[in-house]
């Protein structure tokens, strides 16, 4: 159910209540998360196809998978990525919602390698990536930093 909604369901809905409840200031937030989303998108998927890392099930006939992949290939994890750059750059417009982002987020990511879909490795090299490519966003968009 967590990886389900980490395909995007929980950060769309994320960022429609930043709209709705907080207007101007919550349509600017959730911009800045879509266009870090865009680009984790490009990333990852480039990533994918360089790497071309077969999943744990692929290369381990004893590795059953618990939900089918939305892809072919492991490294990074796409839904980690994500969900640790949009709760980077969300706990950066709104630190109060630390305390659903951040054990989402993290929920998130272990799942991937319960299910049997990533190695640990892939979740790891991915939280690395959205932190960086969060980093580089909040970097770029001006009056938006956790200090």
């Amino acid at each position: 159910m967590v990886s389900r909604l980490g395909d995007g369901a929980f950060w769309y809905a994320l960022m429609a209540a930043l709209v709705l409840f907080d207007g101007w200031r919550g349509l600017s937030a959730s911009a800045h998360l879509a266009a870090t989303g865009v680009i984790a998108l490009i990333l990852y998927r480039k990533l994918k196809r360089w790497t071309k890392r077969p999943r744990p099930f692929a290369a381990d006939g004893r590795i059953q998978p618990w939900i089918a992949p939305l892809d072919e290939f492991s490294f990074p994890s796409g839904h980690t990525l994500h969900a640790v750059s949009f709760t980077v750059v969300a706990l950066a417009h709104y630190p109060a919602l630390a305390w659903v982002l951040v054990p989402f987020t993290a929920s998130v990511a272990v799942s991937r390698v319960v299910l049997g879909l990533h190695y640990p490795s892939d979740v790891l090299a991915a939280t690395g990536i959205g932190c960086a490519l969060a980093s580089l966003s909040l970097w770029l968009v001006p009056g938006v930093t956790y200090f």
